[in-house]
C-alpha cells in the first residue's frame, strides 16, 4: 500500500477492514474512524454506501482529487457482495490510495468475496475485528468492557446478571450499561440490576431460583407471583430452579479448591462459584436428590402434566425452599 501509515492504532489509515457479523460493533469501528477524521477536519464529507451503490466507477469519482483537499471518509458496507468488476476496482484503489481519504470496507468476513479480504489484508489495511458473539462468557466480557470503557465499576454478578436479563443483543446490552452508568453513583451492582430489569423474563426467573435456594421461601413465592404476573413463561422458571439446585449439587460433591480451579472443573464462572458456595449452605445430598425431584414433577406440570402450573410452581418453590433447610439452616 502507498504512503500513510496503516497502523491498527491510527483510525486515520489509508484503508480501515472491519471484519465480522456483529452490527453494533461493525457500526462502532465506522463512527470510530469518522470521529477521527472530523476532530481532524470538522468539514469532512462522509459518503456511506452499500455495496450496491458502489457501481464500477464510483470509487474513482469519489476519490479523486479535491480542488479544496477536504478530507473524505468513503464507507463501503457488505464489501462481500461488492461485483467483479467494483473488486478489480477497490484493488487498484489499494495500490495507489488517495490522500487525505480513509476507505472503509464492512466485509462478513466468510467465504463470499474472500478475493477481495484476502487482497485488503496483503495491502496492509488496519483490520478490525466484529465478530458474533454466540458464547455466554463472550457477552459477559463485552458487559465488562463496557463498564470499563465508561469508567465505572461494576460487580461481577451485576455484569452477569445484565446477560442473563437482557440476552444476546450487543445493541441492548450497550444501551443497558449505557442507562445504568447515567443513572446510577458508585459500583453497580446485582440488586440495582435487579431493579432496573426484574420484569425481564431471565432475570425473574432466576430471582426465584436464588431465593429458593438460600431457602427464602416467602421471598422465592413473592418473586414467582411477580414473574408470572409479568408473563414469564413456567418452563424458564422449572429450568432457572433446576440450573440452582444443580449447582448446588455439583459444587457440593467437587473436590475443594481456588474457584478458579473449580470454574474450570465444573463448568462455571468463578463469581459463581462464590455465589453457590454461600447459598449451599445448609443442603445435604438427600436435600439435592429430594428438590431435583419436585422440579422434575413441576417441570412435567407445567408441560402440561398437570391441571394447575402455578400450583406446580409453587409446590416446586417450597419444596426446593425446604431442602435447602435440611441441613439445619
Amino acid at each position: 500500500m502507498a504512503t500513510r501509515s496503516s497502523s491498527t492504532d491510527n483510525p486515520l489509515a489509508p484503508v480501515t477492514l472491519a471484519v465480522g457479523q456483529e452490527d453494533l460493533l461493525l457500526d462502532r469501528a465506522v463512527q470510530h474512524v469518522v470521529a477521527a477524521a472530523r476532530a481532524s477536519d470538522a468539514d469532512t464529507d462522509v459518503r456511506d454506501l452499500s455495496s450496491d451503490q458502489l457501481q464500477p466507477g464510483t470509487l474513482a469519482e469519489l476519490t479523486s482529487p479535491s480542488l479544496f483537499a477536504e478530507r473524505k471518509v468513503v464507507i463501503v458496507r457488505n464489501a462481500h457482495d461488492l461485483s467483479a468488476d467494483t473488486v478489480k476496482d477497490v484493488k487498484a484503489y489499494l495500490a495507489a490510495p488517495a490522500e487525505e481519504i480513509t476507505l472503509v470496507l464492512l466485509h462478513a468476513g466468510g467465504a463470499k468475496g474472500k478475493g477481495l479480504l484476502d487482497a485488503v489484508r496483503k495491502a496492509g489495511a488496519r483490520e478490525v475485528a466484529c465478530p458474533k458473539t454466540t458464547k455466554p462468557a463472550e457477552r459477559l466480557s463485552f458487559v465488562r468492557s463496557e463498564f470499563r470503557t465508561l469508567g465505572r465499576s461494576a460487580t461481577p454478578e451485576a455484569c452477569q446478571a445484565l446477560v442473563d436479563s437482557i440476552g444476546s443483543d450487543l445493541r441492548e446490552l450497550a444501551s443497558a450499561v449505557s442507562q445504568l452508568t447515567a443513572d446510577v453513583e458508585g459500583t453497580i451492582d446485582e440488586a440495582v440490576v435487579g431493579r432496573y430489569y426484574t420484569g425481564r423474563a431471565e432475570a425473574s426467573s432466576f430471582t426465584v431460583a436464588d431465593r429458593a435456594v438460600e431457602g427464602r421461601a416467602a421471598e422465592a413465592l413473592e418473586a414467582l407471583r411477580w414473574s408470572l404476573s409479568t408473563g414469564v413463561a413456567p418452563v424458564l422458571i422449572t429450568s432457572a430452579l433446576a440450573q440452582g439446585v444443580r449447582a448446588i449439587g455439583k459444587l457440593s460433591s467437587a473436590r475443594g479448591g481456588r474457584p478458579a480451579d473449580l470454574a474450570r472443573e465444573l463448568g462455571m464462572p468463578p463469581w459463581k462459584i462464590d455465589r453457590v458456595r454461600q447459598q449451599m449452605r445448609g443442603w445435604t445430598p438427600d436435600g439435592v436428590s429430594v428438590a431435583l425431584r419436585a422440579v422434575a414433577a413441576a417441570d412435567a406440570g407445567v408441560k402440561g402434566g398437570g391441571d394447575d402450573p402455578e400450583y406446580a410452581l409453587e409446590k416446586a418453590v417450597v419444596a426446593v425452599a425446604t431442602a435447602a433447610r435440611s441441613g439445619g439452616r
